[in-house]
């Protein structure tokens, strides 16, 4: 009896209890929005109020290859088996959809510039951050940038690496191309008449390149301007490369760009191993892209020129900046059925006062890449004839065939 007066107790005061939580009003939890969530490209939320949001991508490239021992003995010398590129990349608004933001972080050592600890005093560290910028649009056709990232350089630099036809860029790109750089950026778009765009791009920067500890006085100016007369490509093609939108009208743009770093103290600007003494120089750069109904034609032009390249130090031992020419230029076919052809040539040819230093380099290579979500999902084949000659001597050394396979998945 004792037991069952108890229970009566207990319950009784459960009810009271439940009686009295406070219940909530349907008014009041239509007032408590979700997220609203994106999958389009990658994986993105904004919160209920819009004051700001953030959208996640990932992608890889695992790369296997191999090199030849020269052009007639074909047997392996080397091998490349690894993941190439990791990258994790943040963009989205924050307080106001025209103040953006956009991180790139990479994670595998092919991806992270370890060998630069051995070349360069002034970046030591691991560079897992490659993109750290904010952006503001106060208008439709003005952007500005304040932080780290692409120089507004040669188009297949500008290009990310994860939507490229082949296995990686070009030689021309490896040794003329302008890097990431920290400072200040701009881009204004001008639309004349119906179709003609123009667009204006700026920057100026430290001229050290990405993650770096030191500078000197001088600084980097970059200027860029393009042309696309029959207006925008689909989805951004002139940043993509090959005609993967079959673009039903034709589509160009062409475009040339300008830069100055002075005071350098890397052999390629931003890149390279650190020179004895700074240096100046000047970089031009022309290059083009047309696209239709899946041909795509691409070409560039980089030349690096500077008056007093070599430097040395106390022990006479000498450096010099990486100058010459280069043009490389790419044509391709993609199919309805998104396999794609491609071939490509490339030359880097040194400059007269750094013969010493560098070779004459040739490129030829052809590609066949099969699209499974474009760019973001692809497996690409690649065989290039490579051929390099010191002009100092005139000698001719490597001559060897290199074949890839890479796969690349992201989203």
């Amino acid at each position: 009896m004792k037991l069952l007066l108890n229970l009566l107790c207990l319950f009784s005061f459960l009810g009271f209890r439940a009686q009295n939580i406070p219940t909530l009003a349907p008014e009041t939890k239509a007032q408590t929005p979700a997220p609203y969530f994106s999958y389009k490209n990658g994986l993105g939320f904004t919160t209920p109020d819009s004051s700001y949001s953030l959208n996640i991508r990932f992608r890889m490239q695992n790369r296997m290859g191999m090199n030849t021992q020269s052009d007639e003995d074909l047997s392996p010398e080397t091998f490349e088996f690894r993941v190439r590129r990791c990258r994790l990349s943040f963009t989205g608004h924050v307080y106001n959809p025209k103040l953006t933001y956009y991180i790139q972080l990479s994670f595998s050592r092919g991806d992270m510039d370890w060998d630069v600890n051995d070349a360069s005093k002034i970046n030591t560290s691991v560079n897992a951050v490659r993109d750290a910028i904010v952006y503001y649009k106060p208008s439709e056709n003005l952007q500005i940038g304040v932080g780290q990232t692409k120089l507004p350089g040669n188009r297949q630099r500008v290009i990310s690496s994860g939507a490229q036809q082949f296995y990686d860029r070009s030689i021309v790109n490896a040794l003329f191309t302008l890097d990431r750089d920290m400072g200040f950026f701009a881009t204004y778009k001008i639309k004349t008449g119906q179709h003609f765009i123009t667009l204006l791009k700026g920057a100026l920067t430290s001229g050290e390149g990405r993650n770096t500890t030191a500078s000197t006085s001088g600084l980097a100016y970059t200027g860029r301007v393009e042309f696309l007369p029959f207006g925008s490509f689909t989805d951004g093609g002139d940043y993509y490369e090959g005609d993967l939108a079959h673009e039903t009208k034709p589509k160009l743009s062409v475009a040339g760009g300008y830069h100055l770093n002075d005071m350098a103290l890397r052999t390629q600007g931003e890149l390279g191993k650190d020179l004895y003494e700074a240096r100046s120089f000047e970089a031009f750069i022309a290059d083009m892209v047309f696209k239709y109904q899946g041909l795509a034609l691409s070409s560039e032009y980089l030349m690096r020129r500077s008056d007093n390249p070599i430097t040395y130090n106390s022990k006479g031992e000498k450096r010099a900046l990486v100058l010459g020419d280069g043009l490389n230029t790419q044509l391709s076919y993609c199919f309805k059925s998104m396999w794609e052809i491609a071939g490509r040539y490339a030359i880097a040819r040194p400059d007269k006062s750094v013969y010493a230093y560098q070779n004459n380099i040739e490129q030829y290579g052809i590609g066949l890449t099969r699209y499974l979500m474009k760019h973001k999902v692809k497996m690409q084949g690649n065989i290039f004839y490579n051929r390099e000659k010191n002009l100092h001597t005139s000698t001719e050394l490597n001559k060897f065939f290199t074949a890839v396979f890479q796969i690349e998945l992201g989203i």
